[in-house]
């Protein structure tokens, strides 16, 4: 099953709005076969690893991550091919919370005679799966706030200088993580200040290019901003009903998309807009600023995950800007908490990673 948790993981940024899957066929110990769900679309990780047998897998044990499909989707029911090619037993990490598969899958192996074993590396392969598990379940993307600060707190210098905090390698792996996710989501603030392309730089055969939201009440964005020159046709705006009619206009004819969302609190309600972008079909939103939509996303209750970049470094100011900006909360008791505390070098960074206590 660790095996097939590797193997799985090489679909990341490919299979969404598919959950990762890996699967490896074993034969009085020896390795048969082995897969993975590619990309979204493409054959499932039991039917590669079948048809990447060396012998006839007939008597064999599979071990797949998640439950086997019962149903014809964009690729023939998987479960259905495992009777059809007799397998003996089927090893499960964890049942599919998708209610057409749901132990659907499992019941209907059973009653063909194939033993099957369930919640193997199950914490694993959850841990794998959140941003799945959250969509399939609720409809709603996955959403991981990163940031990048010094030791003493700051994401800029007073001057508002923040290239580049992090080091090299951090950098690298939030490219990794911009191909991983659905889409990428800024202020208006960071697009005026920075000018950020938001895209993935990664020095692949083959990228996957995340939608660039921009959340922006009045439509302050600059008409010469990058995220509109390049690759326009992946920019969305969210705005409310301040923004003129005018702007909406030259911002599509740039070939970008403007969605006007309700306002809450005078800005882009987030709740709506993570709706919005669910129904799109994005699974997952990497928020990497502004201060205040970091504030506002984590006070709205739409983060999930949390992902903070701290370099070795001191800058100091009192008017620095922090991560988290906003109006702030006044007792300490309703904190936002962190579980799950996860700590590792990254370069000559610290990544910590922590999921939101709901």
């Amino acid at each position: 099953m660790g095996r097939a948790l590797r193997l799985a993981e090489r679909g990341a940024g490919w299979v969404n709005p598919n959950p990762l899957v890996g699967a490896v066929i074993v034969r009085e110990g020896r390795v048969i076969g082995e897969g993975y769900h590619e990309y979204f679309g493409g054959p499932h990780a039991e039917a590669a690893a079948i048809s990447n047998c060396r012998e006839d897998p007939a008597g064999a044990t599979v071990y797949v991550t998640m439950e086997p499909c019962p149903h014809t989707g964009k690729t023939p029911p998987c479960a259905q091919l495992l009777l059809d090619r007799k397998i003996a037993r089927v090893v499960v990490g964890m049942t599919d919370p998708n209610p057409l598969v749901n132990g659907r899958g499992i019941a209907l192996l059973r009653s063909g005679g194939i033993a099957v074993e369930t919640g193997v590396l199950e914490e694993q392969v959850r841990l794998q799966n959140d941003v799945f598990i959250k969509y399939i379940t609720t409809g709603n993307p996955f959403v991981v706030l990163k940031t990048a600060m010094t030791l003493d707190g700051k994401t800029a210098t007073v001057a508002n200088a923040s290239r580049w905090i992090s080091g090299e390698e951090s950098r690298r792996l939030v490219h990794r993580m911009r191909q991983r996710y659905g889409a990428v989501l800024v202020g208006v603030d960071t697009v005026i200040h920075d000018d950020p392309l938001l895209n993935v730089r990664l020095r692949l055969k083959n990228v996957r290019q995340p939608l660039k939201v921009i959340v922006d009440s009045s439509l302050r964005i600059p008409m010469q901003s990058k995220v509109l020159c390049n690759d326009p046709q992946l920019a969305l705006v969210a705005a409310t009903a301040l923004a003129s009619k005018e702007k909406v206009r030259a911002i599509e004819r740039a070939g970008a998309q403007v969605l006007i969302c309700p306002s809450k609190g005078g800005q882009v309600d987030l709740a709506f807009l993570m709706k919005a972008l669910g129904a799109m079909e994005i699974d997952s939103v990497l928020v990497e600023g502004g201060s205040s939509v970091a504030f506002s996303a984590l006070g709205e209750g739409v983060v999930d995950k949390v992902v903070v970049f701290v370099a070795p470094k001191i800058v100091g100011g009192k008017g620095a800007p922090t991560p988290v900006g906003g109006k702030g909360i006044e007792k300490i008791e309703e904190a936002i908490g962190l579980a799950d505390l996860k700590v590792r070098r990254v370069g000559k960074d610290l990544l910590l990673e922590g999921r939101i206590k709901k």
